[in-house]
């Protein structure tokens, strides 16, 4: 889909709100893929992922009318999605949390070797960077909610620190502040383990029948190495402010397509009667 202006989506937003179906479905095709990808890094999972991203996509569209163009469409989506994935408790990982004391012990100790050939005729180098994807993925559950969309904001979707600061409720300093030390964090965490962003021992290629016998990957799912866009998604900002230096730590923060099951969810919902809470809002 083309970029469009804010001026012009916010045009798109009034005929919407008014009753126009085509221009409801350009505003949230327009924004799906930023909400399935901030859903995914502070959830974990693409089923859960899925889950969240269509309750917030109907949060965006019942409360379309009280956008009124202060700021970019992006950042009032930003607000809504990142306000209700911090509170967020249906996920796997909110009923077992991870920490990175304990994704590091999993590092050192997994009995790799004694795991037999799981992969099901997958080839070696797929399931590999599957899990890469995963892994680094799922490493962010390590932190808490409010520091996971602290580092996704600033990391991934390159938000400004002011705008970053009206999203979360806190000053842009602070938000610098917290993002630095964030990133920090993280950057240890790879340098101790991670031979593939790091400089540790781990080797996704080495763990692939383990993390498939942990039910971390299945070769008959493959959901990132299959949802990488051709084209990487237009970003809020084309480059991310210099606070610390770590940013090429940071090259697995990918974006993905929103699954088909996602468009099918947005689709069904536009052809139904279910189309009239927008301008009965």
């Amino acid at each position: 889909m083309d970029k469009k202006t804010n001026e012009e989506l916010k045009k798109l937003v009034d005929q919407a709100v008014a009753g126009d179906k085509d221009a409801l479905e350009t505003v949230i095709l327009s924004v799906q893929d930023l909400v399935f990808n901030l859903s995914l890094r502070m959830l974990g999972t693409f089923p859960d992922a899925e889950d969240a991203t269509q309750d917030i996509l109907l949060k965006i569209i019942t409360h379309l009318s009280s956008f009124k163009g202060d700021s970019a469409l992006s950042t009032w989506v930003f607000s809504i999605a990142a306000n209700h994935l911090k509170n967020y408790k249906k996920h796997m990982f909110a009923q077992f949390p991870l920490s990175f004391e304990f994704y590091g012990n999993d590092i050192q100790n997994a009995k790799t070797d004694d795991v037999p050939d799981l992969t099901q005729n997958v080839e070696a180098s797929i399931l590999a960077e599957e899990l890469k994807m995963s892994c680094t993925n799922v490493m962010l559950q390590c932190l808490d909610a409010e520091s996971r969309c602290i580092f996704i904001l600033g990391t991934m979707f390159k938000v400004d620190s002011r705008i970053a600061g009206d999203i979360l409720g806190i000053t842009p300093e602070a938000y610098r502040q917290r993002l630095s030390r964030i990133r920090g964090k993280m950057a240890d965490f790879l340098k101790e383990y991670c031979g593939e962003y790091g400089q540790g021992t781990c080797r996704c290629a080495n763990r692939v029948n383990y993390a498939i016998q942990n039910h971390r990957i299945s070769p008959d799912r493959l959901d990132f190495t299959s949802a990488v866009p051709a084209e990487t998604m237009a970003q809020v900002k084309e480059a991310m402010e210099d606070i610390d230096g770590l940013s090429q730590h940071f090259s697995f923060c990918k974006t993905y397509q929103s699954p088909a099951s996602l468009k099918a969810f947005i689709q069904k919902f536009l052809d139904g009667t279910s189309f009239s809470v927008v301008h009965n809002a």
